[in-house]
């Protein structure tokens, strides 16, 4: 694996997704064989962020049984003979976030590229994607502020009937509504990040800011299209981006139903 010298220069990616094990990844079947010192990798990976980039991938595969104790993490090299990087994904937005199918073809790797014991993959995976949506809830409460101050901006200058749109009272609720869920959202961030660090809660709170969150901030990206009015449906108006990009919050890092089942289950332990 070739890697550049120096802090933050190496490109990384999470290879955990395929195309038949998504929500659910104790089902992959991507598989790292033993042969001798090293393990050998067959399998595909799907929608892999930073794959076209990637210097090195994190790479989940099975190497024991069926089910999640069966998946192993290991550290492949974006220069592994026999890894091949499909085309980036064509998306709807987020398209600064390159995505791709990634390829393994008798890829071979050192046993000490396995991270952590074998078998503890889909808990490393679990750890990982933890963290992952406390994260995504914060750039969601992030992203939701700017649209709402592209938002009041618009209001503010836009002029109907010899008025700023923004002294019609319906205009007023719209954004009243977005900058509540929008306190909410930030708050929920602060109290969830605060139980994480402190070691008191890596689950529940994380899995509720993501669901939360994510759903917030489509609420107020709709919201502001409308106060755009036609001028929100146009390409080169920021809050038309932001429309499609943040419809891809709610799908990744477990989407909303993967979120309310962990929810549910954990309160129903």
């Amino acid at each position: 694996m070739a890697a550049p010298a120096g802090v933050g220069e190496v490109v990384g990616a999470f290879a955990l997704t395929e195309a038949e094990a998504g929500s659910d990844p104790s089902t992959l079947t991507t598989r790292a064989v033993k042969d001798g010192d090293e393990y050998v990798i067959d399998g595909a990976k799907r929608f892999i962020t930073n794959a076209p980039e990637a210097d090195v991938f994190m790479v989940f595969a099975r190497t024991g049984g069926p089910g999640s104790r069966g998946i192993s993490t290991f550290l492949v090299g974006g220069d592994a003979p026999g890894l091949k990087v499909g085309p980036p994904d064509a998306k709807m937005g987020q398209r600064g976030a390159h995505t791709a199918e990634v390829f393994f073809d008798g890829v071979r790797v050192p046993a000490s590229a396995m991270v952590g014991p074998e078998g503890t993959g889909f808990r490393t995976a679990m750890a990982s994607l933890a963290h992952g949506r406390l994260s995504i809830a914060a750039v969601c409460v992030g992203l939701a502020q700017r649209i709402l101050d592209e938002t009041v901006a618009y209001a503010k200058e836009r002029r109907q009937g010899g008025r700023a749109i923004g002294e019609y009272q319906l205009i007023q609720a719209l954004i009243a509504d977005s900058q509540a869920e929008l306190y909410a959202g930030r708050s929920m961030v602060l109290e969830a990040a605060r139980a994480y660090d402190a070691g008191e809660d890596t689950k529940l709170g994380p899995s509720c800011a993501k669901y939360f969150c994510s759903e917030m901030v489509g609420r107020v990206a709709d919201r502001a299209v409308q106060v755009f009015g036609g001028m929100g449906y146009m390409r080169g108006v920021p809050v038309e981006r932001f429309y499609r990009d943040v419809r891809l919050f709610r799908i990744y890092e477990g989407t909303s139903q993967i979120q309310q089942l962990v929810i549910g289950r954990h309160l129903l332990r």
